[in-house]
């Protein structure tokens, strides 16, 4: 009760409405749970952008944290280069990465190693179940013999870029150059191996909705692109966004699903886990 001087005059006023007294609906066990989970989603986000299409981007994913990538259009396309932030020395081993799996697409479950057998990031959700690690980036020659040349001057937010020198522009900002440049992944594209070797293109494979999400096992420099993939058939120059999330992430348990999806993911979380003790 607020206290008051000799001379204050002392209103009566209406009693205090508060939740406590106004009737509530009935909350079942499973509303609840949404509720709660839909509060800590909210709790453990810690960015989230738009990326536009033929643009390029850059972050220090934080071990302990994950990148969430949705499509917003159909038919988009990320290219993603990784790299240890600590020691870029140290980078995304593609080869090594499909071998050691036993695999020639990137789904849930799979590890991306670095050329010193740790890991870098792990792949734990996917919409989609297939994504490209074999076709590369486009570079200004395929996509001048392509598109056609359109300079910035001339079209402005819409010209002609290439995803490689797109990824070359994001590297120089942290001191490296085209010798740190690796093979890159294409997020929400898939290209098939036939049984003679040759490689096609699926178009029109991802949605407006689909998702792919990496979970951080080292401070990894992810540098993203979103030009489209140097295979698809598609004779305009499209330019396709998507969100990026970045989020908290708990670190992964002895049965995680990277960690045991095979007996090579297993030596390469140990061996990364190592690197922080």
């Amino acid at each position: 009760m607020p206290q008051s001087s000799s001379n204050s005059v002392l209103l009566e006023t209406e009693p205090l409405v508060t939740t406590s007294n106004i009737p509530q609906p009935e909350v079942g066990p499973a509303e609840r749970r949404q509720h709660l989970n839909s509060l800590a989603h909210q709790d453990d986000v810690l960015w989230e952008e738009t990326l536009p299409g033929a643009s390029t981007w850059s972050h220090i994913l934080k071990r302990g944290t994950a990148l969430r990538i949705e499509t917003l259009e159909d038919n988009c396309n990320v290219g993603a280069i990784f790299l240890n932030a600590d020691n870029p020395t140290e980078r995304l081993n593609l080869p090594d990465s499909l071998k050691a799996q036993h695999i020639a697409r990137l789904t849930a479950g799979s590890a991306l190693f670095s050329d010193m057998g740790r890991v870098l990031c792990s792949i734990t959700d996917d919409t989609l179940g297939w994504h490209d690690p074999l076709g590369g980036c486009s570079d200004d020659t395929m996509v001048e013999q392509k598109y056609g040349k359109l300079s910035y001057q001339e079209g402005r937010n819409h010209w002609h870029v290439s995803a490689l020198d797109g990824f070359l522009i994001e590297l120089a900002k942290y001191g490296l150059s085209s010798r740190d440049l690796t093979m890159n992944v294409n997020f929400f594209s898939k290209v098939e191996v036939l049984s003679d070797g040759s490689m096609h293109f699926v178009p029109n494979f991802a949605k407006a909705g689909a998702a792919v999400e990496l979970r951080a096992e080292m401070n990894t420099l992810v540098l993203l692109n979103t030009c489209q993939h140097p295979m698809d058939p598609d004779p305009n120059y499209a330019q396709r966004a998507v969100k990026l999330t970045l989020k908290k992430v708990a670190a992964p348990g002895p049965d995680d699903l990277c960690r045991t999806a095979c007996d090579e993911n297993r030596r390469g979380f140990t061996l990364t886990e190592r690197y922080f003790l």
